[in-house]
């Protein structure tokens, strides 16, 4: 029974010391998250976009430029990022959009959108159909629009 308590007591000390760790580890990576951001909005400026098409796809698949496609992490290039393909002023191009603003952008829209590099961190309708951000309904709303591009091409 003895060696019971030994070992539970050997677990919790591991525990406490990995929490320790984790709570720094944490501190650490919330300031340099905040220091990325405020750079961010340091660069971020207000662009018209006409938006073409916008897509879940892996970043290597989504025509970003060469140096960008470098410097991604081997871990994330199969992971799927919102891309967006809008015309910015007489040029087409890819660009990497925030999470939450992809569910508000929908195609042949035109926005104005803050822009940091190749990042949208915001967007506003400025002219185009009103999107859902309800997903459900935007799955139904895709599904429509695709069973009407069959019916005109036949």
């Amino acid at each position: 029974m003895k060696t019971f308590w030994i070992v539970l007591g050997v677990i919790a000390v591991l525990l406490v010391i990995a929490l320790v760790v984790l709570y720094f580890l944490g501190k650490r990576l919330q300031k340099k998250q905040d220091e990325q951001q405020k750079a961010m909005d340091e660069v971020a400026q207000q662009i018209n976009l006409y938006i073409i098409d916008a897509k879940r796809m892996k970043a290597v698949d989504a025509n970003l430029p060469k140096i960008v496609t470098e410097q991604i992490p081997k871990y994330m290039k199969r992971a799927k990022l919102p891309i967006v393909k809008a015309k910015v002023g007489p040029r087409v191009m890819s660009l990497i959009c925030d999470a939450k603003v992809f569910d508000t952008i929908a195609p042949k829209q035109e926005v104005k959108a803050t822009v940091s590099g190749l990042y949208i961190t915001a967007a506003k309708r400025i002219r185009g159909p009103i999107v859902e951000k309800d997903p459900k309904k935007r799955k139904a709303q895709k599904k429509l629009e695709k069973k009407q591009a069959k019916k005109q091409g036949k």
